[in-house]
């Protein structure tokens, strides 16, 4: 997920090194009929950007899922939430 969300952002110029951009992510695991299951995954970009780039940076974040492998590969399985916090550099 975080290499497609990076692949948009590479098309609009907005670089995504180390430094700038990351995400944290964490799961929720639960029983489901005596199974334990991934249930829950949550993505919280955090990308450190110019003020000029927020609004391309913003419609890339609401696009990536549908192009996405990893996320097109569970949803429906998983609920994936996702958000993005932008910095300003």
């Amino acid at each position: 997920m975080m290499g497609t969300f990076a692949a948009m952002l590479a098309k609009e110029r907005i670089p995504t090194p180390e430094d700038r951009y990351r995400a944290d992510v964490s799961g929720t695991i639960e029983a489901v009929a005596g199974v334990l299951k991934i249930t829950r995954i949550q993505v919280h970009y955090l990308l450190k950007i110019t003020a000029d780039k927020r609004k391309e940076a913003q419609d890339c974040f609401e696009a990536y899922l549908p192009g996405c492998p990893a996320a097109q590969s569970v949803i429906g399985c998983i609920d994936i939430d996702h958000t993005l916090e932008m910095q300003d550099l």
